[in-house]
């Protein structure tokens, strides 16, 4: 891929037609690159017909997995192809393909996205616990359930989702996974794999970080926070408690938005730590590093030495939280310490790019 990079001209942008496709594009048209768009046939309508000026070329696949396709990676390749991997690209193309089938340079490195999977080897907990970030209790069965536990599993029928699940004991996580797997929103065999973790009640934030590859720009940026919307959940939640209790329907936590946040300015420098933490072990057990925007995902209790940073969740590539650029006030932060306008999280990695190309270092930026 360095070598493939070295050969490039000036680099255009490749995006994967999903998750944060648009926010993408915005920022790489704002920095002045070419735009090349993935997107599979009947989905594209977003991008081809409401924001059409944002993307130079198109390419529609029948699959997304199609774009492993020879003639589609050559295509690439003859374009100065740099592609930004989101969410979306992890799921849809696989981690095995990604890793050893995708020939096209990826800003960032490819390896880590593995991470994000709970039941891959050296994944994102082993990385928090080896960094000493605190995490939620580990339940490893369910008989060690001894307190208000959540359980991540993946949905039955969207790859892109998970099913989340609440229990007090055993007895109940048996009572509420059972229910789940007879309205088929659970895979009983999903079970052996699913992440069961202390609940922690708390106020969640989602702390969105830039690592640097260059040097000369830094190490890390704070970029801003952010919590999600989820559905059913949100609406459920919107009821008063005795209502609720009436409606008899499994709570769904599927991602529908996102919302901005801030956080007391004492306590910022608890995630701040924390990613410094999380940069230095992701150097050690995934080289060259993080590289690009990542997310630590946590809540704020009230610990034995006060409130602490607890995360439970990475997401060890772009996020997909378009509410951040126009809601955080570490924008305007950014680009007094900058001496440039930064207007959205993404700014960042286009800015590394700019850079990168500029002072003819794109190898080093990419895997």
């Amino acid at each position: 891929m360095q070598d493939t990079i070295c050969g490039y001209g000036k680099p255009r942008i490749g995006i994967f037609g999903s998750h944060s496709a648009e926010e993408l594009a915005v920022s790489a048209k704002a920095f002045g690159f070419e735009t090349v768009l993935i997107c599979e046939k009947g989905r594209e309508k977003l991008y081809t017909k409401y924001s059409k000026k944002l993307f130079d070329y198109v390419i529609i696949l029948d699959s997304f997995k199609d774009i492993l396709n020879p003639e589609i990676q050559d295509r690439l390749n003859e374009l100065n192809v740099l592609f930004i991997p989101n969410r979306s690209f992890s799921v849809y193309v696989g981690y095995d393909n990604i890793e050893n089938k995708f020939r096209v340079p990826i800003y960032g490195n490819r390896y880590i996205l593995r991470a994000e999977d709970r039941a891959a080897g050296n994944n994102q907990y082993d990385l928090l616990i080896k960094a000493g970030i605190r995490t939620p209790k580990y339940y490893k069965k369910p008989e060690d359930i001894d307190n208000l536990a959540i359980i991540k599993i993946q949905q039955k029928h969207n790859p892109l989702e998970r099913a989340f699940f609440y229990a007090k004991d055993c007895k109940d996580y048996k009572t509420q996974s059972e229910k789940l797997i007879k309205q088929d929103i659970i895979d009983e065999r999903e079970l052996k794999t699913a992440r069961i973790e202390e609940f922690i009640i708390a106020p969640r934030f989602n702390a969105n970080f830039q690592s640097y590859s260059l040097e000369t720009l830094g190490t890390i940026d704070f970029a801003g926070f952010e919590d999600r919307i989820q559905t059913n959940l949100m609406g459920l939640l919107n009821l008063p408690a005795k209502d609720q209790l009436k409606i008899d329907i499994p709570v769904k936590n599927e991602e529908i938005g996102h919302y901005g946040m801030t956080m007391r300015e004492s306590k910022k420098i608890l995630v701040y730590e924390a990613a410094e933490k999380f940069r230095e072990v992701c150097k050690k057990e995934y080289p060259p590093g993080i590289i690009g925007l990542f997310s630590l995902q946590g809540a704020i209790p009230e610990g034995e030495n006060g409130l602490e940073f607890v995360v439970f969740d990475v997401s060890p590539r772009i996020p997909g939280c378009p509410c951040v650029g126009p809601t955080s006030p570490e924008m305007r932060r950014l680009s007094f310490i900058h001496n440039r306008k930064i207007e959205s999280p993404i700014d960042l990695i286009m800015w590394e790019i700019e850079e990168a190309e500029r002072t003819g270092q794109l190898e080093k930026i990419i895997t």
